[in-house]
């Protein structure tokens, strides 16, 4: 759940702390006192759109933290999206923070480690499931009636293998329209690949190519330097010049100074050794170094040949890639698309006939799926009238209405082809009929803001025994609605905190005293500045509270009203006990 929320210059809070209880919060005020504002800073956390606007008047940046308290249920849900980012999640305790400043940077970060706006999106969505007024269009809009149908159905494994084989088929599809261009063009691609093929196999390249004739090109055009240095290294090593000892004579002499010596002093026999290592390796350099010289030759006319080569694989690689290695795998690749664009025919019959096969998958796929969901569509039905029937909307009848559209290109299912995309073969739309007697229609026809926020809340207790996220936000859900029927929506709502934190913001005294715990949020001016001010309340406030949402804080009656609401809702047993 969502124990502790911090916030700092963000709109016009400027700094706030606010700590939730486990069951039912509610946070009331006037308008405009920035109760909405707090829940746009969770939906910030949960990864929401962010705007430099948003910063509070005269700050460099925004910043928004959450302290979440983990039940194991929640803590297992999240050790596989932890581990594959390498998060660490912590005993019982997560925070997740996002900071913004006016260049419209996000930082953001999970227990502590800074990380992607997608991560922290993935995590929060785990935890915070925010409703608000918007929300109640989802309901208006068709293409997310499958969604809802599905995940109260438990659907969601079968949905993504179905959604596997729709994305296969969309590749097949997609090599296929590749593979069957105009003959045109597959003429000239023919053509060039047989050409390029054919340029890098007449260069007989091999790998290490360049950097033999690098250093090859080096020698040859310092042959002259090299030969007379590799000479006179010789002579110094091996050769003299008849008034002074080589470097070999000399090691030698002392070779034999050094064996005289050992005679008389057996210590001295290591240094012989090293010595007679010396002189040892001195012969060998010398032969080495003959040879090297013996070897060199100024060679003008393998020169250019080197050059010529060393030009060949640079115009090779300007074309096909920045080194042999990739000018060969260049030449791979276009071997194997000429294979394939050559063998296009055969190849065309294969993928045909494999996108045949996965159309009858699909086909089988989506009927099971389609089975179940109207299995599924019953059992909805008749829960979210019983849900209306307690929201004074009785006699109200609602309906999934499941239809197919047939396609020349669709899916096989039996001998007839269906439209189909990745959520199945079904167009799902919700039809209600308010009213005995009519026949059901679109919600978007004809229902009424108070009917859509009492439908969505009826789907949202239907939906909670199936719903795994801990913490449910209820942004002025009574949109549309009266005290009547407030009391009933704020039963409900204490009915959802018997699984879920939820916070709910009311302008309802009737959903108010339903809360566990109670929030008033209120702006005052400070230091010539507007400022967003979150207060608990104890008895004697709440019941003022309540009053003045009645409409008469001062008045004796009105307080009596106020506590007589509270004493009902604990009579219902719909309330905690509240606080003396």
């Amino acid at each position: 759940m969502l124990s502790e929320l911090g916030i700092q210059d963000f709109a016009i809070i400027d700094k706030l702390v606010i700590r939730f209880g486990p069951r039912f919060n509610v946070l009331t005020g006037e308008t405009g006192a920035g109760k909405s504002i707090i829940i746009d800073a969770v939906g910030l956390l949960m990864g929401n759109r962010a705007d430099s606007d948003m910063i509070r008047t005269g700050a460099d940046g925004a910043r928004i933290q959450g302290l979440f308290e983990l039940v194991p249920e929640t803590r297992e849900r999240l050790a596989p999206l932890f581990a594959e980012y390498g998060l660490d999640l912590e005993e019982d305790v997560l925070v997740v923070s996002r900071e913004i400043n006016s260049s419209g940077r996000n930082i953001c970060r999970v227990n502590g480690v800074a990380t992607t706006l997608a991560i922290l999106k993935q995590v929060s969505q785990q935890l915070v499931d925010i409703h608000g007024q918007g929300d109640n269009q989802s309901l208006l809009r068709p293409r997310q009636h499958v969604d809802l149908l599905d995940r109260y159905a438990g659907l969601g494994a079968q949905r993504a293998a179905l959604a596997e084989q729709v994305k296969l088929l969309h590749q097949t599809r997609q090599e296929i329209a590749r593979l069957a261009r105009s003959e045109r063009e597959t003429a000239r691609r023919i053509d060039l690949l047989r050409y390029q093929i054919a340029e890098i196999a007449a260069a007989e390249l091999r790998p290490d190519e360049e950097e033999e004739l690098v250093k090859e090109r080096g020698r040859l055009a310092n042959a002259e330097r090299l030969i007379t240095q590799a000479a006179k290294a010789y002579d110094q090593l091996n050769g003299g010049d008849g008034q002074t000892n080589s470097a070999l004579d000399l090691a030698n002499r002392a070779l034999g100074a050094l064996m005289s010596l050992e005679r008389l002093d057996p210590d001295l026999g290591e240094i012989r050794q090293m010595a007679e290592e010396g002189a040892v390796l001195l012969e060998e350099a010398s032969k080495a170094l003959r040879q090297y010289r013996d070897a060199l030759e100024y060679n003008p006319a393998r020169l250019e040949q080197v050059e010529d080569r060393l030009e060949l694989i640079h115009n090779l690689q300007r074309k096909y890639g920045d080194s042999i290695e990739q000018v060969l795998l260049y030449r791979e690749q276009a071997v194997a698309e000429l294979e394939e664009i050559t063998h296009h025919e055969e190849r065309l019959g294969e993928l045909a006939a494999q996108e045949d096969t996965l159309l009858r998958e699909i086909g089988r796929r989506g009927e099971t799926l389609s089975q179940a969901r109207a299995e599924a569509a019953g059992r909805l039905a008749r829960s979210i009238e019983a849900e209306l029937d307690e929201l004074r909307m009785a006699n109200t009848r609602f309906v999934v209405d499941m239809k197919r559209a047939q396609a020349p290109d669709g899916a096989w299912v039996g001998e007839r082809r269906y439209a189909f995309d990745a959520t199945g073969l079904d167009q799902v739309e919700f039809l209600i009929s308010p009213n005995v007697g009519e026949e059901p229609k679109s919600l978007a026809g004809i229902a009424s803001g108070g009917e859509t926020s009492r439908l969505m809340l009826a789907l949202k207790s239907v939906l909670s025994a199936v719903d795994e996220v801990p913490t449910l936000i209820f942004d002025e859900i009574d949109a549309g609605i009266g005290g009547r029927v407030g009391v009933v929506v704020g039963r409900k709502l204490y009915g959802l905190a018997a699984d879920h934190q939820v916070l709910c913001v009311t302008h309802l005294p009737q959903m108010a005293a339903f809360g566990d715990a109670h929030y008033q949020v209120a702006k005052e001016v400070r230091d010539g500045r507007t400022v967003t001010t979150v207060l608990p309340l104890e008895r004697a406030s709440r019941i003022r509270e309540l009053a003045t949402m009645l409409g008469a804080p001062d008045s004796p009656n009105t307080i009596r009203s106020a506590e007589e609401l509270l004493a009902q809702t604990a009579e219902l047993g719909k309330a905690a006990p509240i606080p003396k």
